[in-house]
């Protein structure tokens, strides 16, 4: 049975015993299960906290040092970059902008995590400049004490850092990123190993939540992965066709065409590392792409161009604030939007992947990281639709740096 088929069954099985709880309230077995059910709960939630960091690090080294080849196509990696970034932050813009348009979570009061609410200390207004300073005072420190206190982004900025000395330094560095690259695929082992307990996690958490919150919880959930699911598909069927249109000149029918066999793969294994392969294949042999350009920029939009991610996590981080009561100013919502774009450069390109750098972006504005139970039962299927527009990303990426390289490559050859 695969992974995807017991996180299923686990989710409808721990709504059955969620409301199976609710005939037994104020009872000896009421009491109980839902003490087990919060050790079990605590054990997964745990884990992923106890893997995030390294994790993040790990993968955010990998990726840049993997801009080496830029040493060679130094236009490639440029202009990829800057596709990475502008449809990115175009994913997160839509995103939140849905999440307020919709009011996704708002007027439902929900009790289970105002335990772990009064623990956090999510930040007072900020003025733009105050932002700012506090921003930078909280990332530039002593990487090994950012380790310690698990504060994400220094760690990030940390990871950027070192993967950027790894690309200038060259094969001086090579045994490094070696290492970084062999401490990464461990941390995916481990990652594997965790979501191997994701089945009993999720019917844990799932249970508790059913049995302790008013079921009008659901109707929200269901609101907010409707606006979720339309928001993703806005984009990949809208957005990037006519970005690609308009700056790699190629139709969206055209490119659907190449591109669908990748696009079936990735909505049924929710991978994009699993289908960069076929993601490969089709950019040279259906759309055009040279091997070369290929070769770079999917494994590299595979680790660092992840929209779909991106406007996942920055909605459903105003989704979980809105159903805590909590009103998060312009400063915060920054803060989201930053996290979440970071989050997705480290997101590894595996089913559920999400699940793990989602704590990452709630924690930053103070949301505790057990509120990921609210999204559980939704996470698999959202999973599906973002994991398509992720690989729509890269492989749409790959046809505009071709077709600006080359254009680039003529005029230096004319010029010549």
């Amino acid at each position: 049975m695969s992974l995807n088929t017991q996180i299923l069954i686990a989710a409808i099985l721990g709504v059955a015993f969620g409301f199976l709880l609710n005939l037994f309230p104020a009872t000896q077995f009421f009491d109980s299960s839902i003490y087990l059910l919060g050790i079990a709960s605590s054990i997964f939630i745990g884990l992923l906290k106890m893997l995030l960091v390294p994790l993040i690090f790990s993968s955010i080294v990998v990726g840049v040092s993997n801009l080496q080849a830029g040493g060679q196509l130094s236009r490639t990696w440029k202009i990829t970059l800057a596709c990475c970034v502008t449809t990115t932050t175009l994913a997160l813009i839509l995103g939140l902008t849905c999440a307020h348009l919709f009011d996704v979570g708002k007027g439902v009061d929900i009790a289970l995590f105002q335990d772990a609410m009064t623990n956090h200390q999510t930040p007072d207004t900020l003025t733009p400049s105050s932002f700012f300073t506090n921003f930078i005072q909280n990332t530039l420190i002593n990487p090994f004490k950012a380790f310690a206190e698990g504060n994400v982004l220094a760690v990030v900025v940390f990871a950027l850092f070192l993967g950027a000395a790894l690309v200038k330094g060259g094969d001086k560095f090579k045994s490094i990123r070696v290492l970084s690259l062999q401490f990464f695929e461990v941390m995916m082992f481990l990652v594997s190993w965790v979501m191997k307990l994701a089945p009993i996690g999720i019917f844990a958490l799932l249970a508790k939540l059913i049995s302790t919150e008013d079921i009008s919880i659901l109707s929200r959930l269901a609101e907010f992965a409707a606006v979720v699911t339309g928001t993703t598909i806005f984009h990949g069927a809208v957005v990037l066709p006519l970005l690609l249109w308009v700056f790699g000149e190629m139709s969206p029918i055209t490119f659907f065409k190449g591109a669908r066999a990748a696009l079936i793969t990735a909505f049924a294994t929710s991978s994009s590392s699993a289908t960069m392969p076929l993601s490969m294949q089709c950019a040279q042999q259906n759309l055009g792409v040279r091997p070369q350009t290929a070769g770079f920029v999917i494994p590299l939009g595979t680790q660092l161009n992840m929209d779909g991610t991106a406007l996942y996590e920055a909605a459903a981080a105003l989704f979980i604030a809105n159903l805590m009561g909590l009103d998060l100013s312009i400063a915060q919502q920054i803060i989201v939007c930053l996290t979440a774009m970071i989050a997705s450069l480290g997101a590894p390109g595996i089913p559920s992947a999400g699940m793990v750098t989602m704590i990452m972006v709630l924690q930053s504005v103070g949301l505790p990281a057990e509120a990921i139970a609210i999204l559980l039962p939704i996470d698999r299927l959202l999973d599906t639709v973002r994991t398509v527009v992720n690989v729509q990303g890269d492989m749409m990426i790959s046809v505009v740096v071709d077709h600006h390289t080359k254009t680039l490559e003529k005029t230096s050859s004319y010029n010549s």
